[in-house]
């Protein structure tokens, strides 16, 4: 068994290991491999690629994503062993590890030491009816960047501002006064929508109705939660955030549908 960087050649190989409901890994591995600060890596029995796992460093914070074993080599201590390595290969400056665990990673996860630290609600088939969209709703314009990556470090507790470089031609926010409240990038991610009022946060929610009917949120943001049962979506999963290390202050409840699970 042998650890070993992941590289573009191993591409092809994620369609054996695509877990069942899972989005294509193709190109997020891809993104991967682009990036100067996410590490994918592998893990080879007989030549074998037969798991895989990320560390994606935000300055002193270090997320884990895509702990995957194939079907014929799980319940034998490989994704522990994946596991262990990334935290061993994260840099000594991280003093936060976080990843999202779903349900048969979480015991993985518990004897490695990551405690749950937060719910995520999966809600869909809902709908927001036809409305208007306000008029305090605008296209994205290079004076709002400064605030849009100002109020995104206030609610994720990380500085995220190296993965917004291309998404922010095509987004939206929501302005009063001049001053920016929420935003919606569609681009990014399972489309990231961030606010600081509910007001805000749900006319990017209707927003994004339009293109996808399933949320992804903080349980914590009961505003955004609660709309969205009021509007007949169905909570479908829970998935735990889980952390090893230094709490962060962070601020669930202007989270109102995350960027994706590999950074939160």
């Amino acid at each position: 068994m042998v650890l070993q960087p992941f590289t573009l050649a191993d591409v092809p190989v994620l369609q054996d290991l695509q877990p069942e409901g899972w989005d294509n890994l193709t190109p997020i591995f891809n993104y991967y491999l682009r990036s100067d600060f996410c590490y994918p890596l592998k893990i080879v029995i007989d030549n074998k690629v037969i798991g895989t796992g990320v560390s994606i460093i935000h300055d002193d914070v270090a997320w884990l994503a895509h702990i995957i074993v194939h079907k014929d080599h799980r319940n034998k201590g490989v994704g522990q062993q994946i596991t262990q390595h990334l935290i061993n290969s994260i840099p000594t400056h991280c003093k936060t590890i976080y990843l999202i665990a779903t349900d048969m990673g979480e015991p993985v996860y518990k004897k490695l030491g990551f405690i749950a630290e937060a719910d995520y609600a999966f809600l869909n088939k809902g709908s927001f009816g036809t409305f208007t969209s306000s008029d305090n709703v605008t296209p994205f314009e290079a004076k709002h960047e400064a605030e849009i990556l100002a109020i995104d470090k206030a609610a994720s507790g990380e500085n995220r501002a190296m993965h917004f470089s291309g998404h922010l031609q095509d987004s939206f926010v929501y302005v009063v006064n001049d001053k920016v409240e929420g935003y919606y990038l569609p681009a990014f991610g399972n489309g990231l929508i961030v606010a600081i009022n509910p007001t805000a946060g749900i006319e990017m929610m209707k927003l994004r109705s339009k293109k996808s009917d399933t949320f992804i949120l903080p349980k914590d943001n009961k505003a955004a939660v609660d709309c969205l049962v009021k509007n007949n979506y169905n909570l479908f999963r829970i998935a735990k955030r889980m952390r090893l290390g230094a709490e962060i202050p962070w601020q669930p409840k202007n989270i109102y549908n995350r960027v994706s699970g590999q950074i939160g």
